[in-house]
């Protein structure tokens, strides 16, 4: 059962929209960069033009009950809740891997203790009046599963052994296997018809395709140099968003073949369309209005416009990854307004961006648009 505290009342609505006029706006160009202007002790703004951000670290903060285990990825519902996984520690199966927060990043409840050492990929989805989070593990883990907003499990599935890419025994197994014939997906990109993509990012670097009701039907990609194969396709969406003149747009992937430092376009039948360059370690996706977000893994969370090209570069302090050695366990070295390793990001419905870092004590930072 999930670990619950009194539910406070929402204090705003997520709305699944494909963009918001007002932030489609500002998709118009602005100086790319990562300045910083130091206002107070308790304020930092980074970012430029149409682009900045007071930046608050350490947003959410967890019961003495439990501890930070290096976050991976977060989700917003429609109540503007913050659900927040950890990869988790193997050795603690009764700590729960997953975490929800009020807007104000208050504690609300707390589950998902089956996804300890290997807690990944979390979105959340509408479905017809009813919302439902999408989870994927990797590690000693190795699933996808579809769960309720309070934890309870929909469905639980393991390797697709159909696909006829994965080792014997891969669709029962607990043990990591870094191969290209194992089994540790990453992320979910969903499609209009109900189902899902499944980005095998650790694994055979596949993508699969599922119904509706989580029945594996395909999949393309695999190991190789790029156009249409990959190195790590760690994130995965579909861009919705209009052309740069805002006219609309054929519904694409986007792979964030993160080890290419890359993102590939490919149709929905996984053709290769075009690459973009330029990147750190991309690791995740998200939209809003002519938008597109890119957590990098090098100490940087980017932002595209319309046309794909950045408008600006948050955060961005590359070169103290090189200057002080395993920077992510040390956190009286990170400094505000700067960050070590985003690993996801997700807009909220005005602008405001929620990132999740890669590091050994956890930290959710929010991004709040000014």
């Amino acid at each position: 059962m999930p670990d619950s505290a009194p539910r406070p009342q929402a204090l705003s609505r997520r709305r699944f929209a494909a963009g918001i006029a007002s932030v489609a706006a500002a998709a118009a160009a602005s100086p790319v960069g990562a300045r910083v202007r130091r206002l107070d002790a308790h304020e930092t703004i980074i970012g430029t033009g149409d682009h900045r951000y007071r930046t608050i670290h350490n947003f959410p903060q967890l019961p003495d009950r439990f501890t930070w285990q290096t976050t991976h990825g977060v989700a917003l519902d429609e109540a503007g809740n913050l659900y927040v996984i950890h990869e988790g520690k193997a050795d603690q199966k009764d700590h729960p891997a997953i975490f929800v927060f009020d807007p104000e990043g208050r504690f609300l409840r707390a589950f998902g203790s089956e996804f300890q050492g290997g807690g990944h990929g979390i979105e959340v989805r509408t479905e017809g009046s009813e919302e439902f989070l999408y989870v994927c593990g990797y590690q000693g883990v190795k699933c996808l599963a579809k769960l309720t907003p309070t934890g309870e499990v929909v469905w639980y599935r393991k390797a697709p052994m159909e696909a006829g890419c994965y080792a014997a025994g891969e669709d029962v197994s607990t043990k990591p296997t870094w191969t290209r014939q194992g089994f540790l997906p990453t992320n979910f990109a969903f499609l209009d018809d109900g189902g899902f993509l499944l980005a095998d990012g650790y694994g055979t670097f596949r993508i699969h395709r599922y119904d509706k009701d989580a029945k594996w039907l395909s999949s393309f990609g695999g190991p190789g140099a790029g156009d249409g194969t990959f190195d790590t396709p760690h994130g995965i969406w579909i861009d919705r968003r209009p052309a740069a003149d805002g006219s609309p747009r054929e519904p694409t992937v986007m792979i964030c073949d993160r080890a290419h430092d890359t993102l590939q376009r490919l149709g929905l039948d996984g053709t290769h369309r075009e690459t973009l360059t330029g990147f750190g370690l991309p690791a995740n996706l998200d939209t809003l209005g002519g938008l597109m977000l890119v957590p990098e893994l090098k100490a940087c969370v980017t932002l595209l416009g319309p046309d794909d090209k950045p408008v600006v570069q948050l955060g961005r302090a590359v070169e103290r990854l090189n200057e002080i050695k395993n920077l992510r366990t040390q956190p009286d070295q990170w400094l505000d307004g700067q960050f070590v390793h985003p690993h996801d990001a997700c807009f909220a419905p005005n602008g405001d961006i929620f990132v999740a870092e890669w590091v050994a004590t956890g930290r959710i930072t929010k991004l709040v648009r000014v």
